[in-house]
């Protein structure tokens, strides 16, 4: 095994065209781990920790980039207001010595439908930016990014740069099942989002389908009752038919396989109980910021 230790960007994207097969390691927090139980011998290593900017984030007007390697516990600790349902889930990630060490970039690379960043990624509606020697950069929303159980849309060549995260416009939640808090493989999980500038909902659910997916029915359906009852404008909490009717259609998204953590037919139940949960929350939260903002004027 060949040990590629690039200086910069462009050594990283050099060494990556003329090594298509190098795998990529930064926090090393799933490749060490594939490598040291032999399920996994790379002829190339291709060690990203001497590119400084991949460890940077940049908080824009209405967006957060963040470097590939910027580790959990920095998002967790700079960037829980910009990017809430994200900074839940680091919260959920494994021990804080690999809160320390890991990165989104790796859950993307790794693209295991049980990674605890992407129910938040796909409920925020974020964007991949990735980028190739020959052929530049380019932006993959995250909807197109998971193509299959450990597969994701980039090419051979190309690199996780950053993530492109819209910054909260309104409340986000996470949920995990396991049998810890953290220092676990998710059971299942499920992200939410509410983004009250387009009156629209988000989710993101872990670990209960092959790819990390969203809830579209669910999501059709809660849009088409908030806009319909007036939610958005009264702030009534949303009734117990909605609430159930919403975890239904999330539980219908789902299709899990029975495995050591759980049954298919557990992780479906987990993921209506997690969906409706994390819907009253968010809106209650959302309720009070607007009761709050009424008060104030």
């Amino acid at each position: 095994m060949d040990f590629l230790r690039p200086a910069s960007w462009e050594e990283a994207l050099a060494a990556k065209a003329e090594h298509p097969t190098a795998v990529p390691i930064a926090g090393g927090t799933d490749v060490m781990v594939e490598i040291n139980f032999d399920h996994r011998r790379p002829e190339y290593l291709l060690d990203l920790n001497r590119v400084g900017e991949l460890h940077e984030w940049e908080a824009g007007e209405d967006s957060v980039r963040l470097g590939a390697s910027v580790p959990y516990a920095k998002i967790m600790e700079h960037l829980r207001a910009e990017l809430p349902g994200l900074a839940l889930a680091s919260h959920t990630v494994a021990s804080p010595q690999i809160r320390n060490r890991g990165g989104v970039g790796g859950n993307l690379g790794t693209a295991s439908p049980a990674g605890d960043a992407h129910p938040a990624l796909l409920a925020a509606g974020a964007e991949v930016e990735a980028e190739s020697a020959a052929r530049g950069a380019r932006r993959i929303p995250i909807d197109d990014f998971y193509t299959g159980v450990k597969r994701n849309a980039l090419a051979p060549d190309e690199l996780i740069r950053a993530v492109h995260v819209k910054k909260a416009d309104g409340p986000q939640q996470y949920s995990k099942v396991g049998t810890r808090n953290a220092m676990v493989i998710a059971v299942c999980a499920f992200g939410l989002a509410l983004h009250p500038e387009t009156r629209t909902v988000r989710t993101g659910i872990g670990s209960a389908a092959p790819t990390p997916v969203r809830a579209r029915a669910a999501e059709e359906f809660l849009n088409a009752a908030l806009q319909e009852g007036g939610f958005w404008d009264n702030g009534k909490v949303i009734t117990p038919s909605v609430a159930k009717q919403f975890a239904q259609l999330c539980s219908a998204a789902c299709n899990p396989i029975d495995d050591v953590r759980g049954t298919a037919g557990y992780r479906r139940h987990a993921v209506g109980v997690m969906a409706r949960r994390t819907l009253t929350w968010t809106w209650e939260s959302y309720r009070g910021a607007r009761n709050a903002s009424k008060g104030a004027a």
